[in-house]
């Protein structure tokens, strides 16, 4: 059942929206250049943006940065209860979507996904964002420069996000 849901989903997708286009008398294929149009323009103004955190990550790990805040923050995470191993992941996940994923592959591979510590991350995963990332897309879009409150905000809600994977994991793994 699941499988054919899956094959189909996209086709019929599609058909509504035709369908919706044709009733309302819309013409679709203006309006689908118009907005490809749109969004080739919208990424060319991000463009520096994303060029900027990409240079800021690759220089956060070559630096040592990352490895020096693992050495340090190790004895209070273990007070705190929570997995030392996960704090690579906790530290890239609001820079690196793709960099995070990667950290998640190498705990799962070496702790497993059944393991207190691969739920955790797991966890830790599906409830955090890519911050950075996403403030350069998004604002890059259009064109805010003085960002106020939102990362504090935003790094505010990424440590509830480890402290309640911690805690949920806690309540329903251990």
């Amino acid at each position: 059942m699941m499988d054919t849901i899956s094959i189909l989903i996209i086709p019929i997708m599609i058909s509504i929206i035709l369908i919706y286009g044709y009733f309302k008398k819309i013409n679709l294929y203006d309006t689908f250049v118009e907005g490809a149009s749109e969004g080739f323009k919208t990424s060319i103004n991000i463009m520096p943006y994303l060029i900027t955190i990409f240079i800021a990550i690759g220089m956060m790990r070559k630096s040592g940065v990352m490895e020096l805040i693992n050495t340090i923050m190790e004895k209070p995470m273990l007070y705190l209860g929570i997995p030392p191993e996960i704090l690579p992941l906790a530290l890239m996940r609001p820079i690196s979507g793709s960099g995070s994923l990667g950290i998640l592959k190498d705990i799962l591979t070496n702790y497993g996904p059944d393991s207190f510590i691969g739920r955790v991350a797991s966890t830790m995963m599906g409830s955090s964002e890519t911050i950075f990332y996403t403030m350069a897309v998004y604002y890059g879009a259009i064109g805010v420069k003085n960002t106020r409150h939102t990362i504090l905000a935003a790094l505010l809600s990424h440590l509830a996000a480890i402290i309640a994977s911690v805690w949920l994991c806690n309540v329903f793994f251990n």
